[in-house]
């Protein structure tokens, strides 16, 4: 058993020395991300010659990783469980190799024997009174590669703080201690632009209150973290700590308090960013690293509660696969812990997983959102597991929809400019409608400003402009009203509502019209469309007709009213002079949703209905 130990008492080695212990052919770990032992990496390349065939293993290389140059490749073969910017053109061309795996089984690797590792180089804090270091601020796959290696070297770096968790070895478990103090590695977190910020807003739409989080790294997951503030009760269960969660840290926004397991704890497996959020953790009990064969367990993810995993991708085509690790068949980047995350996230009671990112690439040049992926991508998420797809132009909501509410849902929240391509391959390919309808000019812009809540007896609804991806829902509303609601909404007893009819109800030109959808949040469930009202501007005049629906069982709840009121507000605001309507003489309740409303109506009875014409002014 290991027992207390004093710096008198531990043997260090000179790193050269340490480094002479590789054998030729011998497979090589090193420590990842911020936490490279980047002494131990230089004193290795120094004795290349020394070398032949020596395999490297890791997965983020955020530091230096000469061993991929061209000049060493009869000495060093990288082999990356993720790719990264000084390892991607080696693996590109082939000097290095690729090991697309989920962060969760690449532990099971290691101490399975599956994929055998001779030495170890990590970097850990100096030891305390009783011998035991921390692997600091990463642990991830290091900690089993450290319990499955057959010789660790160990750099020991007072810079490295010592943090909680699944983090520690002790000095008796290591072949050669080095001591060496340098700076850690930081990570520059890229500032989100208006594209990202736009993104950002729709994502914390659907982060709620006592969610516990895990967040990706980019300038989009900076942007929605950055938008969080409001938010209560947060809990942390992530892969990657950043700089941008520690914040909401110190703010009070996460808690921890509503979690469901390892409450009061932020949970993650490796930190990137500033000395300060190295800081921060330092001998902090709050934050806790553990290894990704934990954290990344979709098991082990799905017990909390309200876990919302955000994620990124480089495109998506129109069924909803998602391509996350490369462009073509080129590797950019690796599978990591986003399938690992987006799985567990959606077996989680009232778990969301969520898909973010920009519509276009390219500087706008190449959609995201695509017919087919390209040719060589990889599916790192299936069309089965994707549930939210935001884009700066929306929320889509996948899960459970056919390929054809799929299709429109995503081209919805496409770059405009790219939508009618869309909308031709998905016809080409039958994934919608032959005559699916689509307004693609400016009127076609979806006002997301016009989104609210409104409070009516004690019970608040969502009131939201219609999309085009709600003709389901308009068809429910449709067949649930009774004949009579029916005959007195469309003054006819006609009993259906076809595909082609309910476009016209659901393709907005904002423009020229406005249709306004009224939603119960309280239903447990798909969205469930209680209430629709509309208006049309008339040809060559400034005043529009107007028209109203609400289910049956809402009725006489003062939804018309306040659906009145809100088209009349939204009617004013873009010039118009007033609205005219048709109401059967024996609609009494329609009638008095309009003569309370105070303004001046002139009526016109004809047949057993009233025209009637409202001015604003």
């Amino acid at each position: 058993m290991p027992g207390d130990k004093t710096d008198q008492d531990i043997e260090y080695s000179e790193a050269d020395e340490a480094i002479k212990t590789i054998g030729k052919g011998d497979r090589v770990f090193v420590g990842s991300g911020a936490a490279e032992p980047q002494y131990l990496v230089e004193k290795l390349v120094d004795h290349a010659s020394e070398f032949y065939d020596t395999e490297i293993f890791h997965i983020q290389t955020l530091g230096v990783a000469p061993y991929t140059e061209e000049k060493f490749k009869d000495r060093f073969r990288h082999n990356a469980f993720f790719v990264d910017d000084n390892t991607r053109d080696a693996v590109a061309t082939g000097r290095a190799d690729y090991t697309p795996i989920f962060m969760k089984d690449i532990p099971k690797q290691f101490k399975s024997g599956r994929v055998p590792l001779d030495v170890c180089l990590v970097q850990v804090s100096p030891p305390d009174e009783h011998g035991y270091m921390s692997l600091g601020i990463a642990v991830d796959i290091i900690k089993s590669a450290v319990e499955s290696s057959k010789k660790i070297i160990a750099q020991v770096n007072p810079r490295m703080p010592r943090v909680h968790g699944n983090t520690f070895l002790h000095v008796d478990d290591v072949d050669y201690l080095v001591k060496k103090e340098e700076e850690l590695l930081e990570f520059e977190p890229i500032l989100p632009d208006e594209t990202a910020e736009n993104i950002a807003k729709h994502v914390s739409r659907l982060i709620d209150d006592g969610a516990t989080l895990q967040c990706g790294y980019g300038h989009v997951p900076n942007a929605i973290l950055s938008h969080l503030d409001e938010k209560e009760d947060l809990g942390i269960h992530t892969e990657m700590l950043s700089e941008d969660l520690a914040n909401l840290i110190k703010k009070g926004v996460v808690t921890n308090k509503k979690k469901t397991i390892n409450k009061g704890k932020s949970i993650a497996s490796f930190l990137m960013g500033s000395r300060d959020l190295y800081d921060f953790v330092d001998d902090n009990p709050g934050v806790e690293l553990h290894p990704t064969d934990y954290t990344n367990d979709p098991v082990t993810i799905a017990e909390n509660h309200k876990m919302t995993a955000i994620n990124t991708a480089l495109e998506i085509d129109l069924t909803g696969q998602v391509c996350a690790d490369s462009l073509g068949h080129n590797f950019y980047s690796g599978i990591g812990g986003h399938a690992d995350f987006m799985r567990g996230a959606g077996y989680a009671d009232d778990g969301k997983s969520i898909i973010a990112l920009s519509s276009t690439a390219q500087d706008g040049e190449v959609s995201r959102i695509v017919p087919h992926l390209s040719e060589g991508a990889g599916v790192v998420t299936t069309r089965g597991d994707v549930e939210y797809v935001v884009t700066e132009y929306g929320i889509a909501y996948l899960k459970g929809k056919n390929i054809r509410r799929r299709a429109m849902e995503l081209i919805h929240i496409a770059h405009p400019k790219f939508r009618e391509e869309l909308l031709k391959k998905a016809k080409d390919y039958n994934l919608v409608y032959q005559d699916q309808m689509l307004v693609l000019d400016e009127g076609g812009r979806y006002p997301d400003e016009l989104i609210t809540h409104k409070v009516i007896n004690n019970k608040e609804y969502l009131f939201r402009p219609v999309k085009p991806t709600d003709e389901e829902l308009l068809k429910d509303l449709f067949y649930s009203l009774s004949d009579e609601s029916r005959y007195k909404r469309f003054m006819s007893a006609r009993e259906d509502m076809p595909h082609e009819r309910r476009q016209e109800f659901v393709q907005i030109n904002f423009k020229k019209e406005m249709a306004i959808a009224v939603i119960d949040p309280e239903i447990e469930g798909p969205e469930r469309m209680i209430g629709e009202g509309d208006y049309r501007i008339k040809e060559g005049q400034n005043i529009a007709e107007i028209s109203v629906m609400i289910r049956d069982e809402y009725q006489s709840q003062g939804i018309g009213s306040a659906l009145v009121e809100y088209l009349t507000m939204i009617a004013k605001q873009q010039g118009l002079d007033g609205f005219t309507a048709e109401v059967l003489a024996d609609n009494k309740r329609m009638l008095h949703v309009f003569e309370k409303m105070g303004y001046d109506i002139e009526k016109r009875r004809q047949y057993g209905e009233y025209q009637l014409k409202m001015r604003f002014q």
